[in-house]
């Protein structure tokens, strides 16, 4: 029997075109909650879109700081098929993370649009002592122009179902590395940089993470915390996103659309000459 595809649901719905009605089946992107568990503690429940768990849960305990390493991650459990413990996965981690304490002051539920709740402030991202990207790093501007394409032609779910958000990571000569799609954002970054940590490709220097959506203070958190120096988005950033960015050394691009971008933060790592503002 084949295996269900669970990152897309189909559903009947009337669709109005034109004067006429008519009942057609449509695409749906699936979303469904994922706890995470080590032992008796809770480390947090996401709403998200099937696939790429292993990836999922790895990304989140680094950019959230419960892991600082690969090796902190001893083992990891994924869903089974019955119906308690479909949505749960059970991690093992290194006897030397210090688990009660993390576990304490990370019991929130996730939403798939909000990003993380009750942590957005940069003074507690001070106490992590996140590390500011390798300055050295440079990037054309005509390369980071060419990202958008190549995210959307590489969106697969998306294109059935017209609801996911994606994140992407590319090489410093812009090649396409790996893209991970889900119904909320920061999951998507979370997939990509839990690849790289299960790969043991991080830090990330000299790569570039593109993001579909709005480049929010969550995203900017996740992309310092993998090395990432460059982070690109579809869309605008928020004003406390280009705050974190600014203060921790981050190179920020909103609205990357065909051959226009802004540079909020980090512009000495795009190879442009700005020229002053006109009455400056």
């Amino acid at each position: 029997m084949a295996k269900k595809n669970r990152n897309i649901e189909m559903t009947q719905v009337t669709e109005w075109k034109d004067g006429e009605a008519a009942r057609v089946e449509d695409y749906l992107a699936a979303e469904e909650p994922l706890e995470m568990r080590a032992g008796r503690y809770s480390l947090g429940v996401t709403l998200r879109t099937p696939g790429d768990d292993e990836e999922l849960v790895a990304g989140f305990l680094f950019t959230e700081g419960i892991i600082s390493r690969r090796e902190d991650l001893v083992a990891l459990r994924m869903p089974s098929g019955t119906d308690s413990e479909k949505n749960l996965v059970r991690v093992t981690l290194d006897p030397k993370v210090r688990l009660a304490a993390n576990s304490a002051a990370r019991r929130f539920s996730a939403g798939s649009a909000c990003g993380v709740c009750g942590k957005a402030s940069i003074t507690q991202l001070r106490r992590r002592g996140l590390r500011r990207p390798e300055a050295a790093s440079s990037f054309d501007p005509e390369m980071i122009c060419q990202l958008p394409p190549k995210l959307r032609t590489a969106q697969h779910v998306f294109g059935r179902t017209g609801g996911l958000h994606a994140a992407a990571l590319f090489g410093p000569g812009g090649e396409l590395l790996v893209l991970r799609e889900d119904i909320g954002r920061h999951n998507a970054v979370d997939k990509v940089i839990g690849w790289a940590l299960l790969a043991g490709r991080l830090p990330l220097s000299d790569h570039v993470l593109l993001v579909s959506g709005r480049g929010g203070f969550e995203i900017v958190q996740k992309t310092i915390a993998a090395g990432i120096p460059l982070l690109a988005s579809v869309s605008a950033p928020s004003s406390l996103a280009v705050q974190l960015a600014r203060e921790l050394g981050l190179t920020l691009v909103g609205f990357l659309r065909e051959r226009r971008f802004v540079i909020y933060a980090g512009e000495e790592r795009i190879a442009v000459s700005a020229s002053a503002p006109v009455g400056g």
